[in-house]
């Protein structure tokens, strides 16, 4: 008893020690999201969140977000993460908004030994799970997991043919090859595929052979305001069929450029999105709930969107990392941090966010399930929640 009562009174000056310690550690974390250029209406929200992440974690342990923009290059998002790593002497990485960029820090990462977050749906980013990808983690669904969510709701409505027009770039391809995928032994056939620049001001010829095509329904694979181009082209050529979209078009600003074209655009989503719509009891209802709230109220009301959401569950990551981190010994700063840290950031387990709960493994860096996302559409200019879809 007396042995066990001595060991208690030592962990007491033991834990106070540690939580001193503690106090005197910052974590830097460098951002790198399109802020501008054409995919700033995700990156905003992204940035906007990084300001309102919590930066004291419990022991006083301080988290410093040094955020850069990219403008939506490949090459500046490159240069921003070698500035941050040689200049601010971060511990870990956050970014980009798109596919290319988050794919061009992935070597970066694994060169300097900095564990990478990225913020995009793609997994090409940390899929397969080797060489220097064993260094990026991701928050955003994977688009394999939403596309199986759109072959569901596809299904339902009876569709047996389909058209695609998404970007000419990694984040389209993708998706292309996504849907392919998950409606392998379906009845549902592609029979036209479309593809233009994020910077194209027209899609008319496109869009055109997609109407010659016949198709039950089209799925525009674009990300931001820039989906909102063929979505009204089509409304414009008298398509009547389905128009579905992926969520890369889960943000206010797209609703706002395309107007009364988008109603009753159907897409998958993260819960946040819709999370006052949610059941009660759905596992992120409370945080979706909390994280609308926080931001709203420094950035105005139905302001807040899916882009911010993957910002914050990067942030969510990061804070409940650090303390494991830091119980090693590892002290921020050092590349022992920046290995532990990356170690830690693969084993972590049931870590709830605003998007899903996130389980990460050795062979699996995403970490999500099922429920990260919901079905929605798009009715009088609001994104309603539709559970039937799934169902």
């Amino acid at each position: 008893m007396k042995k066990f009562a001595l060991r208690a009174l030592c962990t007491i000056p033991m834990m106070a020690l540690a939580s001193a310690v503690w106090a005197q550690q910052t974590v830097t974390v460098g951002v790198s999201v399109s802020s501008t250029g054409p995919a700033a209406s995700l990156g905003i929200p992204e940035k906007n969140t990084a300001e309102i992440a919590p930066t004291t974690l419990e022991g006083g342990v301080e988290v410093k977000y040094v955020v850069l923009d990219d403008a939506t290059d490949t090459a500046n998002a490159v240069r921003n993460m070698r500035k941050l790593i040689s200049e601010n002497k971060i511990d870990v990485m956050v970014g980009s908004t798109v596919t290319a960029a988050s794919l061009g820090l992935v070597d970066v990462a694994a060169e300097t030994k900095v564990p990478l977050i990225s913020l995009n749906g793609n997994a090409v980013v940390v899929f397969p799970q080797e060489g220097a990808k064993k260094w990026a983690f991701k928050t955003a669904q994977n688009d394999s997991l939403m596309a199986q969510a759109l072959k569901t709701s596809m299904q339902k409505a009876g569709v047996k043919t389909l058209g695609v027009i998404g970007f000419a770039d990694a984040y389209g391809q993708g998706w292309l090859k996504e849907m392919t995928a998950a409606l392998e032994g379906t009845d549902i056939k592609i029979v036209a595929s479309e593809s233009y620049a994020r910077t194209d001001t027209s899609v008319t010829g496109q869009v055109m052979k997609l109407v010659a095509a016949k198709p039950d329904a089209v799925l525009v694979a674009t990300a931001g305001t820039p989906g909102a181009l063929p979505q009204r082209e089509l409304k414009q050529r008298g398509f009547k069929g389905q128009i579905y979209h992926t969520h890369g078009s889960a943000n206010n600003d797209f609703l706002r450029v395309c107007g009364k074209a988008c109603e009753e655009v159907i897409l998958p989503v993260g819960p946040v999105v819709v999370a006052a719509q949610l059941e009660d009891g759905h596992p992120l209802k409370t945080t979706g709930l909390a994280y609308t709230k926080l931001y709203e109220e420094k950035y105005g009301a139905n302001t807040v969107n899916a882009f911010g959401g993957h910002m914050w569950d990067a942030s969510v990551l990061i804070n409940a990392t650090i303390p494991k981190v830091l119980a090693t010994g590892a002290k921020p700063g050092t590349e022992e941090f920046r290995v532990a840290f990356r170690d830690a950031l693969e084993n972590a387990k049931d870590v709830v966010g605003v998007h899903g709960v996130f389980n990460m493994a050795a062979d699996n860096h995403a970490g999500l399930d099922d429920r990260a996302r919901v079905m929605v559409k798009v009715q009088d200019g609001k994104w309603v929640y539709q559970p039937e879809l799934l169902k």
